[in-house]
């Protein structure tokens, strides 16, 4: 990987200050209201503020500390405003480095697209409109999303993907789409326009990793009526004691009752929630994965089947020779140059794929064609290519075509392991293709859909976190089956319908299963639309990438590895903090009870574990405490929880060990600290 969409770090000096002044621009009640928890302590803090000012100017009371606990409020809520702002920062930096990616160009826009040496005119890539046909030739940027109608060429998508190696892309099949930003490298396409300026792919990446659109997922939905209904419970508790106190004549101000709420709410929970999600979709970034959906990290930590299509996804799509088997009586380097010279003139993939096995095996010249060659292409009508030259008629097709080919040339016999090779190639699941001199047959030609490097590893890897793999091809048994036993995936659907497709997903989900979908062409959309996490490649048809609710940039099927993984540290990470917010309450409770009766309620001097200097130390420093931790959790909340693959068990004993029991007596020990600190400055 030459480069990534790197997240930004937590302390880059441009996202701090910038995350510094929107946590001041998010005070508007308008926009905590989404958030209950800082929403009431935003309140409280202005009430406070109302007492400090009114003691001040009256000189009654004991502005000091409302003061104190006002600007100590305030600090709370601007914590919780800056994690959120810190993490929404990361993504906005990562949008402006996506955003200068992008550049007017011009476009060569076909006035007559179907003419020959039709006219071309130079226009602005944003003047191009839905439907138009654009030429791009080697050196070009290509200026829109698009798919290639005609032509083939190498396409450098570093821009995009961070891969340096070019990518060949040509018209038909799953591998026409392209998008705009990325520069064609050689030869020339004719790009077909699938998207209006300002809405292609880039542009939407770039929405989605700066977040403007993000919603809530239903995971955090929850929890925040979970918290919201925390608060109100505490809002009462709180008034209860306001009563409780008046009645046994303990004089309790306002400002202690308020400091005791904002203390026993969640807050350090409420104040990382939204930081929380958001960093779950800028880790994908890093991975080269764009989440177009919240809801969809979530799934992933749930996943336990992924369907896979084959052709692209598994494979890399087009069929690649692998050998070339001469026949009995035959020199294998008087085979391959033959397959080489019959190949020059097929500009399919499997036709470059075997001028490429040639030249790597015997270092052939790429540049040896010649003006006494007469090059037959290959048309579907013959299903043969070849080359006339020296005498020699060299063709290679078909096995039927070629033998019929040898038999018009005086030849009806096939050497003794001719048929052999034929027959075995295509019981392994390969296309064999025959090779002939006029009447004389040379050999076979293996071409099979090459399987990704290591992805078998990685499918052992996704068995091990308990998912199960899945291929779906509209391959014949056989083939498929030699492709799933060599890929090593858990089961596989042969010759699947883009119906097939939709209908296992389905009958799955009615049984609790939670599908993910990995796939690049237009007949993998609905199955990409109706799973729970659909990953579309980057490579694949624009049908695809619109249908996923992922896609990812290089175009690799088992990156859903660190999908889910990410989508499990992010539900870890909630139920981690959540656990933490709403253990470190016990110590409070230890702090701020004995401070607000201990005078009506001497005994209640035993609870005071911590041996605070005063009551009012104690109260202050459970509300310094509560609003640091905010901010001491920022890293661990945009970093996210380590995942351990474990059971559900294990993990859960883990989260209350050190997060339940640390949550306890993390806040004992930071509470008598902070007290001390206020005892040594004098400040209650």
């Amino acid at each position: 990987m030459a480069s990534k969409l790197q997240a930004a770090s937590l302390f880059d000096p441009a996202i701090f200050w910038r995350a510094s002044i929107d946590a001041l621009i998010k005070l508007d009640p308008r926009k905590l209201v989404r958030n209950p928890v800082i929403f009431v302590t935003e309140i409280v803090a202005a009430v406070v503020t109302a007492i400090f000012v009114r003691e001040f100017v009256t000189g009654s009371g004991d502005p000091a500390f409302s003061g104190q606990i006002a600007a100590w409020l305030w600090f709370t809520v601007l914590f919780a405003n800056f994690a959120e702002a810190v993490a929404e920062g990361r993504g906005k930096a990562q949008a402006a480095t996506l955003r200068g990616m992008r550049s007017n160009v011009m476009a060569k826009r076909l006035a007559v697209p179907g003419i020959v040496d039709e006219a071309v005119e130079h226009i602005a890539a944003d003047e191009l409109r839905i439907g138009d046909i654009v030429l791009v030739e080697a050196g070009d940027l290509i200026p829109a999303d698009g798919e290639i109608v005609e032509g083939v060429a190498t396409v450098n998508e570093a821009a995009i993907t961070g891969e340096s190696a070019p990518v060949i892309r040509e018209a038909g099949g799953d591998r026409s789409a392209v998008t705009g930003g990325t520069t064609v490298v050689s030869d020339w396409v004719k790009v077909k326009v699938t998207a209006e300026a300002g809405s292609t792919f880039l542009d939407r990446m770039i929405a989605l990793v700066e977040g403007a659109e993000r919603q809530k997922t239903p995971n955090e939905l929850a929890l925040s009526i979970l918290l919201s209904g925390m608060t109100l419970i505490f809002l009462i508790a709180v008034a209860t004691l306001w009563g409780l106190a008046g009645y046994s004549g303990t004089e309790l101000s306002l400002t202690v009752l308020i400091a005791l709420l904002v203390t026993l709410i969640p807050t350090t929970i409420g104040g990382l929630l939204s930081a929380i999600g958001i960093a779950g979709m800028d880790r994908l970034i890093r991975f080269n994965v764009i989440a177009t959906s919240g809801r969809a990290v979530e799934a992933a930590g749930d996943v336990d089947t992924l369907l896979l299509d084959k052709t692209g996804t598994i494979t890399f799509g087009n069929r690649q020779a692998t050998e070339i088997i001469p026949v009995a009586g035959v020199q294998e380097k008087e085979a391959v140059e033959a397959a080489w010279l019959a190949s020059l003139a097929d500009e399919t993939a499997e036709g470059r794929s075997i001028v490429s096995l040639a030249q790597e095996k015997y270092n052939l010249s790429a540049t040896a064609k010649s003006n006494d060659m007469k090059l037959i292409v290959f048309s579907a009508s013959t299903r043969l290519s070849g080359v006339d030259v020296g005498g020699h008629k060299l063709r290679k097709g078909a096995v039927d075509a070629v033998l019929k080919f040898c038999a018009n040339e005086g030849n009806k016999t096939e050497p003794a392991n001719f048929r052999g090779a034929v027959d075995r190639i295509a019981q392994s699941g390969g296309t064999p293709l025959a090779l002939a001199d006029g009447a004389r047959l040379l050999g076979v030609i293996h071409l099979k859909d090459v399987v990704k490097g290591e992805i078998k590893e990685r499918f052992g890897e996704l068995r091990r976190m308990g998912i199960r793999t899945v291929m779906v091809t509209g391959d014949n048994p056989v083939t498929a089956a030699a492709i799933a036993s060599e890929a090593g995936v858990d089961d596989f659907i042969a010759e699947a319908t883009p119906e097939d497709k939709l209908r296992y997903i389905r009958e799955q989900q009615a049984n609790g299963r939670l599908i993910a979908m990995c796939g690049d062409g237009t007949n993998d959309a609905p199955a990409l639309a109706q799973a729970d996490v659909g990953v579309a490649m980057q490579t694949g048809t624009q049908a695809a990438r619109e249908a996923g609710n992922m896609v990812d940039l290089d175009s690799n099927p088992t990156k859903l590895i660190e999908v889910v993984e990410i989508g499990k540290q992010l539900l870890m990470t909630r139920g981690s903090l959540t656990t933490f917010s709403i253990a470190n309450d016990v110590a409070k409770y230890f702090a701020i009870i004995p401070a607000l009766f201990v005078v009506t309620y001497p005994e209640l001097q035993a609870l005071n574990v911590m041996h605070l200097a005063t009551p009012k130390s104690a109260i202050l420093s459970a509300v310094i405490f509560n609003a640091l931790i905010i901010i001491a959790l920022i890293p661990l909340a945009l970093r996210g929880v380590q995942y351990r693959s474990a059971g559900a068990a294990s993990l859960l004993r883990r989260n209350l060990l050190i997060y339940g029991l640390g949550g306890i007596l993390l806040p004992f020990a930071g509470i008598k600290l902070v007290d001390l600190t206020v005892a040594v400055l004098g400040l209650a």
